[in-house]
């Protein structure tokens, strides 16, 4: 397998909540769905997602309700935004950060077992591929209220399209791992 064969990862840190949604829409546009759009964020920026009206979607009529319901994820719901993925994220406490993560990294977090959880979030991150610098960086800005997102292009060429959009919605720590 030769290194354009490789799926990489494309992810930011958004500081920004509105920018944040922005991208997470652009994504599931783009034909991405909610099972391949990695989101990270603390509870307690989770907390300030659920209870803010114009961003709190999750209804009895939507399929995240359902799938809150059944212990699943969000379905095809058109317009699921951060809000929908926040209420249904699975919790995973890291010592001073309890952390809400949803998508295919969650698995990733989970292979890793107890060992990335005892080396904290940045020995998770960095388990993940992300450099040393980078999961500082995460971690930082996951503590004040940022948001993380990741997604693997389903073809290479989309690979600079996500980052540059991730930049055009003030993305920060953008990196390809």
């Amino acid at each position: 397998m030769t290194e354009q064969d490789k799926k990489r990862m494309v992810t930011a840190v958004f500081r920004d909540r509105t920018q944040a949604n922005r991208v997470y829409t652009w994504l599931r546009d783009r034909g991405y769905t909610a099972d391949e759009i990695n989101v990270l964020m603390s509870d307690q920026t989770r907390s300030a997602y659920a209870t803010n009206g114009e961003d709190d979607l999750v209804s009895s009529r939507t399929h995240a309700a359902e799938g809150m319901a059944t212990g699943g994820v969000i379905g095809t719901a058109v317009g699921a935004t951060l809000a929908a993925i926040a209420a249904i994220g699975t919790m995973v406490f890291i010592p001073g950060l309890s952390l809400v993560i949803a998508g295919p990294i969650l698995a990733a977090f989970a292979g890793a077992g107890a060992g990335a959880v005892a080396g904290g979030l940045i020995g998770g991150l960095i388990g993940l591929g992300i450099p040393e610098s980078n999961a500082r960086a995460y971690e930082e800005a996951l503590r004040d209220g940022g948001v993380v997102i990741g997604v693997t292009p389903h073809v290479g060429e989309e690979t600079a399209k996500i980052r540059n959009e991730f930049e055009k919605h003030q993305g920060e720590n953008v990196v390809v791992i």
